[in-house]
């Protein structure tokens, strides 16, 4: 294997070798830290050619034979298969002073061991051979006592032999107090020391090991992960290796978290200690809670905590941490503060730490997943214990006490009850869920329980409702009988309305607000407020008046900055301007978490139907991206349909179908409750609107939930079904769906239906049916609603009065549906009513008109992604046309006025229809008959539409044909 950064140390043996074969006896210390490579640096050494003709004894010495004398000297005879010398004892005065005597005594207390008979005088023999002699001892300061002191003797009576001796050993401070180590470096020898890789190193074994070099930023960014260890290099790589060529950082896996408990276990038990403490407080932590633990514990020695003065750099993909006191790391790991200080040197000097903190996240959790969970929580808590006694945030002493999954009495509670708040502020839900679910595993009293579970509700909410509901189903009855907050109630009863449970909601309202203050009884309003006006449910009955439920009697003004009042002014009056501005306005002067989600939703939706889709569809983006940066999903999914619906209104179907699709998947189905009508019938309606019939399908194939068609949204799922029904040629079906809108709407909010065309539905359903009569009727219902806001629901009902007027009466009030759908900005109905308006100026005989607004109707519905409703021959110039018919060798083309009484016979018009429609005699309806005959060749009336096709001759709208009966 290639070595890297370790050409010197290798030069340094290769000249020992010299030396030693010329016939001076050599002892080379090779010194390092785990990982550091000493022993790949031995192999690599005695592999080398030039070693092939050296005797080489190799052994590696183990922590659990130092109490088997003579066990490693047994290894290195026996690995080259040596048998010992007849037994010889070594003369004590061969033994040199200093080095072991018999009275000498192992550090646990029992008699060193003595050398076997004869296994130096084995060892000399070897040397004075033919061939050089190599004796490689790793980790030799865990050699036995009578191995190292036959070693020490080799090395006395080698001086003018050929001996090679190396020795690896570790750097560590418990390696360098062993007899083995103390006694080795006595000796002449030479050292290698083995330092980390420098960056330039790490560079080039990750080239070798990838194929290619690498950009400085990831060489960097391993250099800084590691501290050039090579064991955590090579594992960092093994575990980055998929990545291939592609790999642009180091990541984390197995063969780290191995290499990271290989370097731990390494050490003396005091270093795991230290390191476990590290880790578990390797999280953002105060510097003045810590600063306070440390007073508060013993004093240590200035030397001690000097090393500790500041804080470190941050370590490689963590947040920047506060250094955490030495006296507060020496308590929590049992440990003297200078034997803490030695072991944090000592894992620094392998690469696992930076300072006082750990270089990788990685190396965290594979230390703390080594801890038994009865360890690791005992940890924890005394952790929780400090920070809490030094005065730390609730949220870092929390943090820890649900490591130990534990509730300290009698401030447990409190501490974790204040740091969800807090984590729910700081919008981590998850955190917050945890504390909360901790609290409420240990709490017997029933009302705290209930307001434990409101609070996880609350948090769980932002993220999935359908979570959130398996706390709040159990608090119905006690939300009924008055025993929660009225914060609490209110969020029982929200629960219930996205469920679709509207009328027991309406009930509880009715029924608590009487028996609240007048605070608490605004807060319970808006709820009644939401419920009639965004679920589109009812207005209270008169008994429900009479407890002062009346919405428009208790207004909040004061929770929300008056966004309250400000909407129910838009929804209920006539919209202006300023009124619509002062909505929007109040929605962007509060923080997202501080409103009623629904309510906001209302909000926008209210804007956009007062003909102001634009400022509406700003202030949404605006709060939209408020909500993904607090990572609040539920709120993402309903702004997103409101967005997309918003699009739907200004008739960008590709932005609406997109943004209802997406709002649709970003949350479980049955998170939506009844609210998932909002995207389904935007994007039904979008998908229908640009021709995807499969994908509208697919979407009408899902399962929704009954209680959905008891609100608005069930409404409008409806009315997107219907027009689905229509587009597809099924328009009984859609006639269906219509009558079951008009059902119930009469059953909800009246004050809802301007805003709802389900009349012009009707309209458009029987126009298709061949009921003119009946669809004249429900457009003139449409226009004669009162107090009506919405340009677009107007213009829709004019647009279907239009469909079943006489031509000249037809243009002028396609004119007006023009305006209206210019003013509130919908593009897709302004495509069709331009194509109306041009298929009436082609029946007056306008052509040149006709063409032109043609034209307008094929632009707009180009910027909606929908097919153009007007026919293709509308948009051709007349002379190309010409052109195209001589270049055919066809007949002449008709006069206009021919061209215009052949297209409505065709169309199935009577010769007195046809009078009637452009206002000439039956005589000469007649005459253009005859000689658009004799120019077609058609011999009878049932030839005509098959002759103007075969001849293509222009005609009346296929799209406005399919709308109109000759019966109008």
């Amino acid at each position: 294997m290639r070595l890297f950064d370790r050409s010197n140390d290798l030069h340094i043996l290769n000249e020992a070798f010299t030396e030693s074969a010329s016939g001076n006896g050599q002892l080379v210390i090779i010194v390092g830290g785990p990982g550091a490579g000493k022993t790949q640096l031995l192999h690599e050494f005695l592999d080398t050619p030039d070693r092939l003709g050296a005797r080489i004894l190799q052994g590696t010495a183990c922590p659990t034979e130092q109490d088997q004398p003579m066990s490693l000297l047994r290894k290195l005879l026996g690995n080259d298969g040596v048998e010992t010398a007849p037994s010889v004892t070594v003369p004590p005065t061969e033994v040199p002073r200093g080095a072991f005597t018999p009275s000498e005594e192992h550090r646990d207390g029992t008699a060193p061991g003595e050398p076997e008979p004869g296994t130096t005088e084995t060892l000399l023999r070897l040397a004075d051979g033919e061939r050089p002699l190599v004796v490689a001892v790793d980790d030799a300061h865990l050699m036995d006592r009578a191995s190292l002191r036959a070693v020490v003797h080799l090395l006395h009576r080698s001086r003018f032999r050929r001996i090679l001796v190396v020795c690896t050993t570790s750097g560590q401070p418990d390696a360098a107090r062993s007899a083995a180590y103390t006694e080795l470096i006595r000796q002449p020898h030479r050292r290698a020391r083995l330092g980390p890789l420098s960056e330039r190193a790490v560079g080039e074994l990750i080239a070798a090991q990838t194929g290619s070099p690498r950009p400085a930023g990831v060489v960097r960014a391993f250099h800084r992960a590691t501290a050039g260890n090579p064991l955590l290099v090579h594992a960092l790589l093994d575990d980055s290796a998929r990545f291939g060529r592609e790999m642009d950082r180091p990541v984390a896996g197995t063969s780290y978290r191995q290499a990271v408990l290989s370097l731990v276990h390494r050490g003396e038990p005091r270093h795991v200690r230290v390191i476990r403490t590290l880790a578990a407080l390797s999280a953002p932590v105060s510097v003045t809670a810590l600063s306070a633990a440390a007073s508060a514990a013993p004093s240590a020695p200035a030397s001690a905590t000097s090393a500790f003065a500041s804080a470190s750099a941050p370590a490689f993909g963590t947040a920047p941490f506060a250094p955490a006191s030495l006296a507060v790391v020496a308590e929590l790991a049992d440990t003297p503060p200078a034997g803490a200080e030695e072991a944090i040197e000592a894992l620094d000097s392998v690469g696992l730490l930076d300072g006082h903190v750990l270089r990788h996240p990685t190396a965290a959790t594979a230390v703390l997943d080594d801890m038994t969970p009865a360890d690791r929580g005992e940890l924890h808590g005394r952790i929780a214990g400090l920070l809490y006694r030094s005065g730390a945030p609730a949220r870092e002493v929390a943090r820890h006490l649900r490591a130990a999954d534990r509730v300290p009495s009698p401030w447990g509670a409190s501490v974790l009850r204040a740091a969800a708040d807090q984590a729910l502020a700081a919008d981590d839900v998850e955190s917050c869920g945890g504390y909360l679910r901790l609290v409420l595993r240990d709490c017997s009293d029933e009302r705290e329980r209930n307001a434990l579970s409101a609070a996880l509700a609350r948090a769980e909410w932002r993220t999935n409702p359908a979570a959130a509901g398996t706390h709040l189903e159990p608090l119905r009855r006690a939300a009924l009988e008055g025993a929660l907050s009225t914060r609490d109630t209110a969020g029982v009863l929200r629960h219930m309305l996205w469920q679709g449970d509207t009328e027991l909601a309406a009930e509880a309202v009715a029924t608590l607000v009487s028996g609240h203050s007048p605070e608490d009884a605004q807060i319970l309003a808006e709820v009644e407020f939401v419920r009639q006006w965004f679920y589109g449910i009812a207005l209270p009955t008169r008994s429900a008046r009479a407890t002062g439920l009346d919405p428009r009697r208790h207004v909040p003004t004061c929770r929300n900055g008056g966004l309250t009042a400000q909407v129910a002014m838009l929804v209920g009056g006539v919209a202006t301007d300023d009124c619509a501005a002062a909505v929007a306005q109040a929605l962007q002067g509060h923080q997202l978490g501080h409103l009623n989600l629904e309510l906001v939703a209302m909000a926008l939706l209210a804007i956009a139907h007062a003909d102001r889709p634009a400022l509406a569809a700003d202030a949404c983006g605006t709060l939209l991206e408020c909500a993904a940066g607090r990572r609040a999903t539920t709120w993402q999914a309903l702004l997103g349909s409101v967005r997309a619906e918003i699009a739907l209104l200004r008739g960008d179907m590709t932005t609406a179908a997109q943004g209802a699709r997406r709002a649709l998947d970003s949350l479980h189905e049955q998170s939506w409750g009844v609210l998932a009508g909002l995207p389904l019938s935007t994007a039904i309606f979008a998908h229908t609107a640009m021709g995807a019939y499969d994908d509208a399908e697919e979407l009408l194939a899902r399962d929704v939930p009954e209680p959905m068609f008891r609100t608005v949204f069930g409404i409008q799922y409806l009315r997107a079904r219907g027009h689905h029904y229509l587009a597809t040629d099924r328009p009984f079906a859609a006639l269906n769906d219509f009558e079951t809108c008009s059902r119930l709407m009469r059953q909800g909010n009246s004050s809802l239906q301007k805003g709802i065309p389900w009349r012009s539905d009707l309209a458009l359903a029987n126009l298709r049916i061949g009921r003119p009569g009946t669809a004249r009727k429900w457009a003139e219902e449409q226009l004669r609603l009162p107090g009506g806001h919405s340009s677009r629901a107007r213009a829709m009902g004019l647009r279907m009065l239009a469909a079943t007027s006489k031509p000249h009466r037809r243009a002028t009030l396609l004119r007006e549906t023009i305006d209206l759908l210019k003013a509130c900005g919908d593009q897709h109905t302004l495509a069709q009513a331009y194509a109306d308006l041009s298929a009436a100026h082609y029946e007056l005989g306008e052509y040149a008109r006709a063409r032109l607004v043609a034209r307008q109707a094929a632009r707009e519905a180009e910027a909606c992604s929908v097919e153009s409703p007007v026919d293709a021959h509308l948009l051709e110039d007349p002379a190309t046309q010409s052109e195209a018919s001589g270049a055919k060798g066809g007949p002449a083309l008709l006069s206009d006025a021919e061209c215009r009484v052949a297209g409505l016979a065709a169309l199935g018009y009577t010769n007195r229809e046809i009078s009637g429609r452009l206002h000439v005699t039956i005589s000469t309806v007649e005459q253009h008959l005859t000689r658009v005959y004799r120019k077609l060749n058609v011999a009878s009336r049932s030839e005509l539409p098959s002759k103007m096709l075969e001849h293509r001759i222009p005609k009346l709208s296929d799209r406005w044909a399919a709308t109109h009966s000759p019966a109008g």
